[in-house]
């Protein structure tokens, strides 16, 4: 186990999108590591503030990675290191919205970038995406030089965009960036919602006692990592001097079925609602995600720590104790529709003791 502690008491640190689930729980990490000075900047567009970091040695600053202003601010704090975690989340969402993606994940980065160079940080860590850089033509599992060109969403395309931005600062400015490429990170703080990852929407749904919605057959793979070890490969990316100017996946290194991601979330939420399925979405073209991590085992020492059996129950335990807070901010209208539609069909709904319907 590595010792991060003197490494990082003399640091510091900002997270850009630190309210988010990867961004709150590194911002925890940091803070009880004792990092002289962790700075949250994020919008709150897609975060809460209820679920967010707090300590004597944590500023939050409220505001976009768009803004001039902000950044200026935020800089002249002088960070070491900056993790950008910032973006306009997910596949569906760009999809939808382009040009929001084109501005956030793209723009965005470009004028984080150049912020990072001007003040001269240590170290510049971007949270690319695993599960979009690669393509269909790329060989399972996934290695960190077969990227494509050949992608299928707007987030995808914008994603690899930031790899390339964060390449050419560093080969035109020294810049020492590491490219984190993250596979179905799933955990403790993610709040569902429409444009988020499946997991957190089936344990939501789950409880709420509907059934689960599986896009296509169900015998799907994903390659679905827990925050905590995302975590800890983001740290030794600032740690290890070995890390600058590469790319490293950041996955579990074991493929899962979806329908049986399915049937334990209904398990341990005593959900009797079952499965439904639906057709797959245009874009959803990948049926298998696999991750090779040698090259982070290598050059990181990265290493999973936590079972996706154990990671699901951590993740259900974080719902029951947070229930209230997230039954009222996951942005799901048609969720809340359907559960009254079926009370008012004298239809019982078994859900779990510590849920608490709201009407």
């Amino acid at each position: 186990m590595t010792d991060f502690h003197d490494f990082f008491q003399e640091k510091t640190i900002l997270v850009t999108g630190g309210a988010g689930a990867i961004g709150g729980n590194l911002v925890r990490r940091l803070n009880d590591l004792g990092a002289k000075k962790i700075l949250i900047l994020d919008s709150l567009s897609s975060s809460y503030e209820w679920n967010m970091a707090a300590g004597d040695r944590i500023q939050f600053i409220e505001g976009d990675i768009l803004d001039e202003e902000k950044l200026r601010w935020t800089f002249k704090q002088k960070p070491d290191i900056v993790y950008h975690l910032a973006a306009h989340f997910a596949n569906q969402n760009s999809v939808d919205n382009p040009e929001t993606d084109l501005m956030v994940n793209g723009i965005g980065i470009l004028k984080v970038l150049q912020y990072a160079q001007m003040v001269g940080v240590e170290r510049f860590v971007y949270s690319s995406s695993g599960c979009g850089v690669y393509g269909l033509e790329s060989k399972m599992p996934f290695k960190e030089h077969d990227v494509s060109i050949h992608l299928h969403t707007p987030y995808q395309v914008t994603k690899l965009l930031g790899e390339l931005y964060t390449n050419y600062f560093h080969s035109m400015y020294d810049l020492p960036i590491v490219n984190a490429r993250f596979f179905n990170s799933y955990g403790p703080g993610e709040v569902p919602g429409r444009y988020r990852n499946v997991i957190p929407n089936f344990f939501y749904w789950a409880m709420k006692g509907l059934p689960l919605p599986i896009t296509g057959e169900g015998t799907e793979t994903r390659d679905w990592t827990y925050v905590g070890d995302i975590v800890n490969g983001l740290l030794l990316m600032a740690y290890r001097d070995e890390a600058v100017g590469e790319a490293f996946n950041l996955g579990n290194g074991e493929e899962q079925r979806v329908i049986d991601m399915a049937n334990t979330v209904n398990a341990l939420t005593g959900n009797e609602a079952g499965i439904n399925f639906t057709p797959r979405r245009d874009w959803d073209v990948k049926t298998r995600l696999l991750s090779c991590i040698d090259k982070s085992r290598t050059l990181l020492g990265y290493e999973p720590q936590t079972t996706f059996s154990k990671g699901l129950e951590n993740t259900y335990d974080w719902f029951a104790e947070n229930w209230e807070r997230i039954d009222t901010h996951a942005e799901f209208p048609q969720v809340r529709r359907d559960v009254k539609d079926v009370q008012d069909q004298g239809v019982p709904i078994k859900t779990p003791d510590c849920v608490k319907f709201r009407a």
